[in-house]
């Protein structure tokens, strides 16, 4: 079912409509969650950020404790979450070389000096 929230159903080997169906019987919120988390990514993906405050207040009336941590995440910051849905570029590559050198920098505090740390981050790239 996890899956399902990354994958359509379609493109799902382990789990048919059928099954579907019946987890959704069994268990009604969980159909709720995928509901949910499709009309997210249609948001996210079809690049109309004036829908979100929308989906926002709906999903608020479903009063799901772990949704509503990601809500309140997104109400925080909600211009940049709008920006990210509205403009195709992100900072996600420095982010990702940030993080490479604070992993170096971790794996190597306490062993040297800042000169060896430098010719490992250099080495690196």
């Amino acid at each position: 079912m996890i899956t399902l929230l990354y994958k359509e159903i379609d493109k799902v080997t382990k789990i048919t409509k059928e099954i579907y169906e019946k987890v959704i019987t069994m268990f009604p919120k969980a159909g709720k969650i995928y509901e949910i988390v499709k009309e997210f990514k249609e948001i996210m993906f079809s690049k109309k950020h004036e829908k979100l405050e929308k989906w926002i207040q709906e999903t608020k009336k479903h009063k799901i404790l772990e949704i509503d941590s990601f809500l309140n995440g997104i109400e925080r910051d909600l211009d940049a979450v709008k920006n990210g849905i509205k403009y195709d570029y992100n900072n996600g590559l420095a982010e990702g070389s940030v993080n490479k050198i604070k992993v170096i920098k971790r794996i190597m505090y306490g062993r040297c000096s800042f000169d060896l740390l430098k010719q490992k981050v250099l080495l690196q790239y």
